[in-house]
């Protein structure tokens, strides 16, 4: 290791580390990994429809091509946010490029579905190394004086992937078939995995209560069992009946193997969650809205491509550009909210910020086949922009309420929580959607467009029904003063 810091010590981008602003090239680095992250996770959902017709497989198996990275992400995001408090955050974080690059070729390269979906776990596998520690690395470099606006920065990086993924994804499947949105991957990657080793920070405080002690094996297995059951049982739903004992087994199974990570994770001497973490009100509830606001953004940008291409019959780069208003939006006002935070605290924001967006998925509630199009590009502007408000503030002060030596663990919690939100956002979407199309008679591509309407209504009611429970508990969760650094072994709630 000292070696190795010799030799990157006399290369000349290591003089940034000497430069007073040098927090904001961590965080423009930084930015790189949440840019390509959110890339990969909206350029996707224009190519689904694509992938389905190609494989000639259901839209229930096609879902696993998002689901995989999801649920990987979500499962494995506490474990490397718990490895990176105990290793450093630097060496996880290139290497997590280096395998997201690999990942990707890999995904281009798929001649098959399995083979699809599983380069899409690798891929998630980078993914997870880097988003486990993205904001884990902004905290610690950062001055608490501006940490909501470097956060809100990170949140504009998400947006401008998420924003620019549809749109470039519709135009590479048009112009270059669907494996070049994974393509499109590498070249990005390999200028961030440089500047990731030249820039971050050498880590100054590793989490030393676990030396000599095991990793919790276990518990990540318990972890993965739990949520990879639910949402398989909330995907397979429809088509093998929720009723029947499969799916009630996999329900079963997730609550059972999720009552035993608990149990494990009071017991392990270093565990993989940090349950004493939840005893803070800020920390725990800042999680649970945004994992609801995730879940209801993604249910929304998974669904409505299908909506754009089965019922308005618009090619894959229309379909594209029409869903970018959404991480537009997010994109435009992440920053403003930020400083807001900074600021006033986080109440006001999260509440205003998920009320409107939960406004603009009423909105959608209103769709025909013959909607205007500026009445849909409207309803998912505003929902973009709700989520803008909400997201930075929340995150902040979620990060702002961690001891310090437990910032990796807590970034692993945000991240995994943003996770599972997404993967039941999407699975929760689909399987409202199919059922109802599915009910008629009907297969959920290929029907007569009024056919497919009220699965597409009742799909959008329920994902913005889990944003109206975000903004109640935002609302009541009481005013969150984000704390100074040495401050963080305590909340204060006014």
């Amino acid at each position: 290791m000292k070696v190795r810091e010799t030799i990157t010590a006399n290369l000349p981008l290591a003089g940034i580390r000497a430069k007073t602003n040098y927090h904001w090239y961590v965080v423009a680095t930084v930015c790189i990994g949440a840019f390509m992250a959110a890339l990969d996770g909206s350029i996707i959902t224009v190519a689904l429809p694509t992938i389905t017709r190609q494989f000639h497989v259901a839209l229930s198996a096609t879902a696993w091509v998002a689901l995989a990275y999801l649920l990987t992400l979500t499962a494995l995001l506490t474990v490397f946010g718990r490895i990176a408090d105990i290793v450093g955050r630097r060496p996880l974080y290139t290497m997590g490029f280096g395998i997201f690059i690999v990942g990707s070729a890999l995904c281009g390269a798929a001649q098959s579905l399995p083979f699809l979906i599983g380069a899409r776990v690798l891929q998630a596998i980078g993914a997870v190394m880097l988003q486990a520690n993205s904001v884990a690395i902004i905290t610690a470099a950062v001055p608490s004086s501006v940490r909501g606006k470097a956060i809100g920065i990170q949140g504009s990086a998400l947006a401008v992937g998420l924003s620019l993924g549809p749109a470039i994804g519709g135009l590479l499947i048009s112009a270059f078939g669907w494996r070049s949105i994974f393509y499109v991957n590498v070249p990005v990657g390999l200028i961030g995995t440089t500047l990731a080793a030249l820039i971050l920070p050498i880590d100054q405080e590793k989490d030393q209560t676990s030396k000599g002690v095991s990793f919790d094996y276990l518990g990540s297995l318990l972890l993965a069992i739990s949520i990879v059951s639910v949402i398989l049982g909330l995907n397979q739903g429809n088509e093998k009946g929720f009723g029947s004992p499969y799916i009630l087994s996999l329900f079963a199974c997730g609550v059972a193997t999720g009552a035993l990570f608990i149990w494990q994770e009071k017991r392990h001497r270093a565990p993989l969650v940090d349950l004493s973490l939840f005893k803070i009100p800020t920390l725990t509830w800042g999680n649970v809205s945004g994992a609801l606001s995730y879940a209801l953004m993604y249910g929304v940008l998974y669904i409505i491509p299908f909506y754009f291409e089965e019922v308005r019959k618009n090619p894959s780069s229309l379909s594209g550009l029409l869903t970018t208003p959404l991480p537009i939006g997010m994109m435009l006002l992440a920053p403003m909210a930020g400083r807001i935070a900074d600021r006033l605290g986080s109440r006001t924001p999260t509440v205003a910020g998920m009320t409107l967006a939960t406004l603009g998925g009423l909105s959608l509630l209103l769709l025909s086949s013959s909607e205007p199009l500026l009445w849909i590009i409207i309803a998912l502007l505003i929902i973009g922009m709700g989520m803008g408000i909400f997201t930075p503030p929340n995150n902040s002060s979620v990060m702002g309420s961690s001891p310090r030596n437990r910032l990796g663990v807590t970034s692993g919690l945000l991240n995994m929580s943003r996770s599972l939100g997404q993967s039941f956002g999407i699975a929760f979407a689909f399987a409202l959607y199919q059922g109802v199309v599915l009910a008629e008679g009907y297969s959920p591509l290929g029907a007569p467009p009024r056919m497919l309407l009220p699965g597409f209504h009742i799909a959008f009611a329920g994902v913005t029904a889990l944003g109206f429970f975000a903004a109640l508990i935002s609302l009541f969760r009481g005013k969150v003063q984000p704390l100074a650094d040495a401050d963080h072994e305590h909340t204060i709630e006014l």
